[in-house]
């Protein structure tokens, strides 16, 4: 490893890291401890995100050996060649245009679009306390964690990091179990509708196709 190195930006790490925060804030806009928490799970994960993208390159320094050995020339510590999946997969060019990075950057704003959406069904029928069950909620029971899911394997495409790594499966499971206590609350709420929602509504997997929203009332 040689050159000059892309890190220690801590301007960019405490920008960008403000950045996505901020633009999630928006769209969630968090009223309960539920809001509340799934932001913060996001908000880790971004954070050590950045922190490895433009701050202190832990998982390249972990394996240095191996990336020596394995790719000597290669000057991991250019932030292009930070970008390991490009490198280890052997695509040409600039890392920003591969395969790789332009799905990441797709499932980034396809899980942005999804978020502010759900949102904001879930705040409308929060202020009127009905059920949502419109717009993604008549596809899926818990579409704001699917976003979150979608944005941040996306990061992971462009940009994996033993840290994120390790998060995200830790992320998954902290979604799962705020999806749960959701369902507990709207079932003590609103009974019996909410049960017939959650037999003809999955969980996490979207239905395609049109779908019915009256249903659920009957």
């Amino acid at each position: 490893m040689h050159g000059e190195s892309g890190y220690g930006l801590w301007p960019l790490v405490i920008l960008n890291s403000a950045i996505f925060i901020f633009f999630a804030f928006s769209f969630v806009k968090p009223k309960t401890k539920l809001d509340w928490r799934s932001l913060g799970a996001f908000s880790a994960f971004v954070v050590a995100l950045f922190t490895e993208l433009y701050g202190f390159p832990l998982t390249i320094y972990f394996l240095s050996g191996w990336l020596t050995e394995n790719y000597p020339g290669i000057d991991f510590l250019s932030h292009n060649n930070g970008h390991l999946l490009h490198t280890l997969i052997g695509f040409d060019g600039d890392p920003h245009w591969d395969p790789l990075h332009i799905a990441s950057n797709v499932l980034i704003v396809l899980g942005f679009f999804l978020l502010s959406s759900a949102w904001n069904v879930l705040h409308q029928a929060q202020k009127l306390r009905v059920l949502a069950i419109q717009g993604w909620y008549a596809r899926c029971r818990h579409p704001q964690y699917v976003a979150f899911i979608l944005i941040m394997f996306g990061f992971l495409l462009q940009w994996p990091t033993i840290p994120t790594l390790v998060l995200f499966p830790i992320m998954v499971i902290i979604y799962v179990k705020l999806a749960l206590r959701e369902e507990q609350i709207a079932l003590a709420e609103f009974g019996d509708e909410y049960r017939r929602y959650a037999e003809r509504t999955p969980r996490f997997l979207t239905k395609l196709g049109k779908v019915n929203e009256e249903h659920w009332h009957a």
